[in-house]
């Protein structure tokens, strides 16, 4: 009866305030590779993105098909190599999920989203150094929406992609599939990296896909427009997580 009948066990819910964390190395060692694997992310993003944007030929350059491949394919081996060490997090919207599913501390939510915003700040600045005169002139990689699009268009096509990444992310690493099929763990990263592949497929020429409050914020920060600051999506994660939560209550019962 402890189980409920379950085959798998639930893991307890973390503390809101675990202050022994602060006390540990693997907590720091953590931060740390949030930091350097949102530093990786946005550097290969918005060199991909200034790259296909320098090309002036229409078959030229890596086209939005490259970039979504690009950005999926490094959220694959980031969280591929992060996972064991940091939970290979990458995004506020995720870390926020986790910190609602109650999966994470709020003082690790917290601390995770800090370095996850400097690493893409200092990975954006990385880009900029590397390809300066491009980067002034082609956007920066900054998220704005398009030409065509309202600002509620804009809006709602960022929420259901966040969804969509967190939806997988927590699918992926649900313990009672873990428990049943041994290999899911080691996939993991897989479907989630897809997931961000397809949904910047559909939101590329929407918004630019955020779906990563991090990412538009590290870009915002070094481009430093005003369009791209009026164009800032950091709605999505907390609706994105809800919807989630509730999803989750309805299968549990």
């Amino acid at each position: 009866m402890e189980n409920s009948g379950k085959d798998y066990v639930d893991p307890p819910p973390a503390r809101l305030l675990d202050m022994e964390e602060l006390k540990s190395w693997s907590f720091y060692r953590a931060l740390l590779a949030e930091f350097v694997a949102t530093l990786l992310f946005l550097y290969i993003l918005v060199a991909t993105v200034i790259g296909h944007k320098k090309q002036t030929g229409p078959c030229d350059g890596v086209g939005p098909l490259g970039i979504a491949w690009a950005v999926g394919g490094m959220i694959f081996v980031l969280v591929y190599c992060t996972a064991g060490i940091s939970g290979g997090h990458i995004n506020p919207a995720v870390t926020f999920g986790l910190f609602v599913a109650r999966k994470v501390s709020l003082i690790r939510a917290v601390a995770y989203m800090a370095a996850q915003c400097l690493g893409a700040i200092c990975g954006a600045g990385l880009a900029k150094a590397f390809m300066r005169h491009a980067y002034n002139k082609l956007g920066g990689g900054a998220n704005t929406v398009a030409p065509g699009y309202s600002n509620g268009t804009a809006l709602g096509a960022e929420i259901i992609g966040t969804f969509v990444l967190v939806y997988t992310v927590f699918s992926a690493t649900d313990p009672k599939r873990s428990a049943r099929d041994s290999h899911v763990p080691v996939l993991a990263p897989l479907p989630i990296g897809f997931a961000v592949f397809v949904v910047h497929l559909a939101t590329i020429p929407i918004t630019g896909t955020g779906i990563n409050p991090a990412r538009s914020l590290g870009a915002a920060v070094i481009y430093n427009d005003e369009k791209a600051w009026d164009d800032q999506w950091i709605f999505g994660s907390v609706r994105s997580s809800e919807r989630w939560r509730r999803r989750r209550i309805i299968n549990t019962y």
